[in-house]
């Protein structure tokens, strides 16, 4: 199957969905619309219309009667797949072989998952493999396991990307990368845990 076209934006859908995304980047949680009406600088019904519209075309999802459940979609239509060839040991040397599959991305995030998509800043992360520029894939949740990668607001208002673990009496926020140290926090938020990668790969 090939990749079909997503379908165009107005100027305005696009100014929606470029503020989503930033304001999430910078807060880890999405705009109201009256958040979103303010910024565009229309009335709330008319930013209802662009959301509506948004949806129908895929890049956004919106639970109902939730007040910030605009969710920006992986910029991939829900048909966008591509031919699964067989797979291959990232070690010693395999046979190649061909299986006439497709590997649709839809499928491994069900809907009834709430998801939302961050870009990354820095390199506090780096020797996870993310690194700066990606964009990480995020389930909104309010709790955690050891060990998982979160989204985390602390009291200043800060939100950060860091693996979480519990130790006694505080929470440690882990760096991915030898050169920076722990965050350490007796009380914060999770905003939700890391579940996919997106690499966006310089045009040649």
């Amino acid at each position: 199957m090939t990749r079909s076209a997503p379908p165009p934006l107005t100027d305005r859908q696009h100014r929606v969905l470029e503020f989503i995304r930033s304001y999430q980047g910078e807060r880890g949680l999405s705009p109201t619309l009256e958040e979103v009406a303010r910024h565009i600088g229309v009335h709330r019904v008319t930013v209802f219309g662009h959301v509506r519209e948004l949806v129908r075309k895929g890049y956004l999802r919106k639970r109902d009667r939730i007040s910030r459940s605009l969710q920006l979609l992986p910029s991939l239509p829900s048909a966008f797949s591509f031919p699964l060839l067989g797979r291959i040991r990232a070690g010693a040397p395999l046979e190649a072989y061909e299986v006439p599959e497709a590997f649709d991305f839809a499928a491994l995030f069900p809907a009834d998952r709430d998801i939302f998509v961050l870009e990354v800043r820095g390199d506090s992360m780096i020797d996870d493999g993310i690194r700066d520029g990606d964009y990480v894939l995020v389930e909104r949740r309010a709790d955690a396991r050891d060990g998982e990668t979160v989204v985390a607001a602390l009291d200043d208002g800060e939100v950060t990307l860091k693996r979480f673990y519990r130790e006694r009496s505080r929470i440690r926020l882990a760096p991915a990368n030898s050169r920076l140290k722990p965050i350490y926090a007796r009380d914060l938020t999770i905003r939700g845990v890391v579940v996919g990668l997106v690499r966006r790969t310089p045009a040649s």
